[in-house]
């Protein structure tokens, strides 16, 4: 019997580079906004002002009114998903992915109902439902006509509850560069004039997941998705995956098509705004932010800081603030950075003020 070789080793710069290729950081891409937002199966959105930046810093040429428009038009929309965080998604992801990651979602409702209370689970469901078709709500709003039919769960508990048994979707003005406002809800096939698609298979997913963040352990697929035991999905999907191994000779699965750079291929310094998929695809986030630059990073409050990459990896964070009609980009090295990278780094902070704040009359990048 022949012996089985070994998986080939990629260190952390080249996982890096593969991941910044996938990501578009490597080299803006002339993509549409809308095939971007499908490609990343998604953009983390907490806020709603983060992929605008996102989608900024990976094409080559992106004005924000593109994305307001697509959001305008219903054919992206914001909602909790991977993690079941919010996500900016593409109408058919909202439809197909929403299915498949029920799960995920599904644990919150214990927050306000115990196992047992299925059935009463499902009253809170249908009824939340109509009070949100009859005029998408607020939070408030919805929890405080949800209290008067549960009076003894808190209306964070009901609103938690509501959104992992509901697809509900934040709908304009939220979400619009010039004039986002609070988060009103309603449901998925309500906004978007269809019912929800099939569960879009596992398999699918994880596929569109390596093609944005791979190679990726199991532990990095189940960290970005929330979905658990995936092992043995990866498992049947091996003979059509690439196998490699990592530093601490754990497996990494890939799809076969998907870019893989060089270790040492040039990486442009790129600004990632808060909460960026780049920062929360894996489990093991070596690859891009170094185990001493977690705490700048990632708050104990929930908060991921805006970054600066710097040679590929978080290398320093960022904050613009607009005073006297002057914007000012504050720029904290967490790495050092030599004077040439600065001047690099700084020209691209230049237009980065030239998108966010086009009508200051004058632009500060500042370094400490």
């Amino acid at each position: 019997m022949a012996a089985r070789s070994t998986p080939a080793l990629l260190g952390k710069r080249a996982l890096n580079r593969a991941l910044l290729a996938r990501q578009f950081l490597l080299r803006r891409t002339v993509l549409s906004p809308l095939a971007v937002i499908e490609h990343l199966v998604g953009m983390q959105s907490q806020n709603p002002m983060p992929p605008y930046v996102g989608l900024w810093t990976r094409l080559e040429k992106f004005e924000a009114e593109q994305l307001s428009s697509l959001v305008l038009e219903r054919k992206v929309v914001r909602i909790a998903l991977m993690r079941a965080t919010i996500h900016l998604v593409t109408a058919g992801d909202c439809r197909g992915l929403r299915r498949t990651l029920q799960p995920v979602l599904q644990r919150h409702v214990k927050f306000a109902f115990a196992n047992s209370e299925v059935g009463e689970a499902e009253r809170l469901a249908e009824h939340a439902s109509a009070l949100v078709r009859e005029r998408p709500r607020t939070w408030a709003e919805l929890g405080a006509l949800l209290s008067v039919r549960w009076p003894g769960i808190t209306t964070d508990a009901l609103a938690r509850a509501v959104r992992s048994l509901l697809p509900l979707v934040q709908v304009p003005p939220r979400g619009l560069w010039a004039s986002s406002g609070p988060a009103v809800h309603t449901t998925a096939d309500h906004w978007l004039g269809a019912a929800p698609s099939p569960d879009v298979p596992i398999e699918t997913i994880v596929r569109r997941y390596l093609a944005a963040f791979g190679p990726a352990t199991v532990n990095d697929v189940q960290a970005w998705s929330g979905l658990t035991r995936l092992r043995e999905v990866l498992a049947r999907m091996k003979p059509e995956l690439l196998v490699f191994r990592d530093d601490a000779g754990g497996e990494l699965f890939d799809v076969t098509d998907a870019p893989r750079p060089d270790a040492n291929a040039p990486a442009p310094p790129r600004f990632l705004p808060e909460y960026d998929n780049l920062l929360l695809g894996h489990a093991d986030r070596s690859r891009i932010v170094a185990s001493v630059h977690r705490s700048a990073v990632y708050s104990r409050n929930g908060i991921i800081s805006s970054t600066v990459l710097v040679d590929g990896f978080v290398g320093a964070t960022w904050k613009i603030a607009t005073r006297h009609e002057r914007a000012t980009l504050s720029i904290t090295p967490l790495v050092r950075i030599v004077k040439r990278d600065r001047a690099v780094i700084a020209e691209e902070g230049e237009r980065l003020l030239q998108f966010v704040a086009p009508d200051a009359k004058a632009h500060e990048v500042t370094f400490p």
